[in-house]
């Protein structure tokens, strides 16, 4: 599906509030405000959270009049979108989101055997600027309210429900944070996000912590932050490079916090949470693929609770940077297997849809 459209001049301010910007007790007092009872507030929870519902004529359980009035305070439309493309036999779908501004975000819902995942976005752009990326080549717009975050994770809920993606479970299972943005750069609002989409119902959708992913290219304040949090999240580390050298080109905010602090914090979170930490790796040709490399990746990995997932590199546009060869991805996977570091290859998807890692860059075309 596409719509077409001109990009509109991007507003000034901020996103209208909604229902997933506030806690239950926020919702509750909002509710009051409007001259109702509180518990009309997680009626309307139920329905976005639980129905996956903001269509006021499917909201049979609250008076007809009422509606209205509530729906247009705490249920505003926050995304529009402005393209929908398909791959991957169906198996992964990519949204353009329009946002309130004008601004462009994407989101990738992706079927794999027995489960259903999201992708989302947290910044429209990112400030990061890692060279191999197309998000982190456009820069960074601005961040994210916690409701368009997880507005994404609705939509794709609702998507599964409908059996939108054929042969997939009716309940959305999985969220990754590694679209569009550094997420830990929107701490606030992803920290909200994670815990609407992780409360029970009606404060939330009830999501299992274990099931959402939250990645960083190594934000050590806030991953030192986050430990605090007492989350079951996983967190997943851009790591890139196994050494500042390089990593300093790769991941430009190396030149802050160096692969050992990096490591470090991941270390910490690991052993506040006793969750494995994934390390993510881009393996670039002739660039980070080398097998010192690996052995350099192995030996700071050797005895740690990590998990490798190596991934091949997706084209990006103007960039002269490829994939490696397949017979050097598997050297660099057998090495570091020898080190009994467990290793995965990501199983590349929407990479003909520019939905694959490093490939989102929002455009309305």
């Amino acid at each position: 599906m596409t719509i077409q459209l001109e990009a509109p001049t991007p507003r000034r301010g901020k996103p209208p509030r909604h229902l997933a910007d506030l806690d239950s007790d926020a919702r509750r007092a909002a509710v009051a405000d409007l001259g109702l009872p509180a518990f009309r507030a997680d009626q309307l929870s139920r329905h976005y959270f639980s129905r996956l519902t903001t269509d006021p004529q499917e909201m049979t359980d609250l008076p007809a009049e009422l509606r209205p009035a509530l729906t247009e305070a705490l249920l505003p439309p926050l995304l529009t979108p402005a393209r929908t493309e398909s791959c991957d036999d169906g198996a992964t779908r990519k949204t353009v989101w329009r946002l309130f501004d004008g601004a462009l975000v994407e989101s990738v819902l992706m079927r794999y055997p027995g489960r259903t995942t999201i992708c989302v976005s947290s910044q429209a752009g990112c400030g990061m600027a890692c060279p191999f990326c197309a998000t982190g080549q456009a820069g960074l717009t601005r961040n994210m309210s916690t409701a368009e975050i997880v507005d994404q994770v609705v939509h794709g809920a609702r998507a599964a429900a409908r059996g939108e993606l054929a042969d997939t479970p009716s309940r959305l299972g999985n969220v990754v944070f590694m679209g569009m943005g550094e997420p830990l750069a929107n701490y606030q609002a992803v920290l909200g996000a994670v815990r609407r989409l992780t409360d029970p119902s009606p404060a939330g959708l009830g999501l299992s912590q274990r099931h959402v992913t939250v990645s960083t290219v190594g934000l050590v304040p806030a991953m030192e932050r986050m430990l605090e949090e007492r989350l079951q999240v996983t967190l997943a580390v851009s790591l890139h490079a196994p050494d500042d050298e390089l990593r300093d080109t790769l991941v430009p905010v190396n030149t802050r916090w160096q692969v050992g602090e990096v490591l470090d914090a991941a270390w910490r979170y690991a052993a506040a949470t006793g969750r494995r930490v994934s390390i993510e790796y881009a393996l670039i040709r002739e660039i980070n693929d080398q097998a010192e490399r690996a052995h350099a990746l192995g030996a700071l990995l050797q005895g740690r609770p990590a998990h490798v997932n190596v991934i091949p590199l997706n084209p990006t546009p103007g960039s002269v940077w490829t994939a490696s060869a397949p017979e050097v991805e598997r050297q660099f996977v057998r090495i570091l297997r020898s080190y009994a570091v467990s290793t995965t290859v990501r199983d590349t998807r929407g990479r003909e849809i520019d939905a694959a890692c490093g490939q989102l860059a929002a455009t309305a075309r």
